[in-house]
């Protein structure tokens, strides 16, 4: 199933999530498949389409970034 995740970025945090990225990448377990996205011209929200079999997936992804941004996981159909 396809998702749309959209991630807002906290307040003063958005240098931190592209840090994290960079070093530690997007830390998705197996099973939940990045697909693409696009980030907002202010650097407030990043969009991003995700793929997985197993919602639950994502209670275990977005544990790595809760502290510098909040999340809306919306199911898709095409």
């Amino acid at each position: 199933m396809l998702y749309m995740v959209i991630e807002t970025f906290k307040p003063g945090l958005v240098a931190e999530v592209y840090r994290r990225f960079r070093n530690r990448g997007r830390m998705a377990p197996e099973g939940l498949v990045y697909i693409t996205s696009w980030v907002d011209l202010e650097f407030r929200r990043c969009f991003q389409v995700m793929e997985t079999d197993n919602e639950a997936l994502f209670n275990v992804w977005t544990k790595n970034w809760t502290d510098v941004a909040e999340f809306e996981i919306v199911p898709m159909r095409t």
